[in-house]
């Protein structure tokens, strides 16, 4: 049965990234740039999920991680003239060390008290590359040059400001994001990650150390997060202190409850279906915000967990 279920779940995965492979060869131009984005983004919101839809811990600071890897990736592309291939090996370690300290020190609270440390440590970063505008032009942001819009690996020459190349970069990126969490999710340490969420006072009790298993957790997530923001540095040469504000760590948040936390596909879905929501919204009326709460305040009615979760609940309880 077991056997099955997994067969079943390898399937819709590998259909679903099918489905985002394909779609480069039938979007118009203004799409395929947008969905480009949403991969990146969907990167994002995978990362957040595997702190708060599988280890249960509510974080609104996770801006700074995509921060870290968006200025780390953009700043040594910019500044210290890396090639792209190093600079985005750079965003990635610059989260993983800002996730592991944060980490480090932000869970020693637990709840509210750490929801509140995760956005206090986030605005500090904020408002840093705010008052650093020498290296970083704060708000205006820095246009990366025409030497990080191309790199060579391998013997092959990839060209970022080709639209398909663009594409199949963030593809693979999500897909590979997506492997590492449905990894870490069906691995020992991944289930008890999910125990915590449940219980933490009885997964203690029964013995494991419920501080380094949120440590790891919180760690990966901001490294998965960091992929994304030197993914987007890079991908779309600009790199802003926007991207540092509170508005990204909602963004993530909310892209996770309407795909559905604690699901893999979860983020991938509410990603797309937000930002489209928006898109097609706009297209119509300024108050486009509007539109899109009172759709939230719909699928909190009638899908409380998200549009996987309430699948899985109702329907498909194979769903990972």
């Amino acid at each position: 049965m077991r056997g099955a279920s997994s067969a079943k779940i390898l399937a819709l995965h590998g259909a679903v990234l099918l489905v985002f492979f394909c779609l480069q060869f039938l979007l118009p131009e203004y799409h395929h740039l947008a969905m480009t984005r949403v991969m990146v983004l969907a990167i994002f919101a995978m990362g957040y999920n595997l702190l708060f839809g599988y280890t249960g811990l509510l974080s609104l600071g996770h801006a700074l991680f995509f921060a870290s890897g968006l200025y780390g990736a953009g700043l040594a592309a910019y500044h210290l003239e890396w090639s792209v291939p190093a600079a985005f090996v750079a965003g990635i370690g610059v989260g993983f060390v800002v996730s592991l300290l944060i980490g480090l020190i932000s869970l020693r609270t637990t709840g509210v008290a750490f929801m509140i440390v995760t956005l206090m440590f986030s605005q500090v970063a904020y408002l840093a590359s705010l008052y650093f505008s020498e290296w970083t032009r704060g708000e205006e942001g820095l246009m990366l040059p025409q030497a990080a819009r191309s790199f060579e690996l391998l013997g092959a020459n990839f060209d970022l400001t080709n639209a398909a190349t663009r594409y199949n970069i963030a593809f693979a990126l999500m897909a590979l994001a997506l492997t590492v969490t449905f990894l870490v999710i069906r691995s020992p340490a991944g289930r008890v990650m999910v125990a915590v969420r449940e219980n933490e006072a009885r997964t203690t009790m029964l013995g494991y150390n419920t501080y380094a298993l949120k440590l790891i957790a919180l760690t990966l997530s901001g490294t998965i997060c960091a992929m994304a923001g030197a993914a987007y540095a890079l991908l779309f040469a600009y790199v802003g202190s926007s991207f540092g504000s509170i508005q990204y760590s909602i963004e993530a948040l909310l892209f996770t409850l309407l795909g559905g936390a604690g699901t893999l596909l979860g983020p991938i879905l509410g990603t797309v279906s937000m930002f489209y929501m928006i898109d097609i919204a706009s297209e119509y009326t300024s108050a486009y915000m509007l539109v899109t709460g009172i759709a939230l305040v719909l699928l909190v009615l009638f899908f409380p967990k998200g549009i996987l979760g309430s699948i899985r609940e109702r329907w498909l309880p194979w769903l990972p």
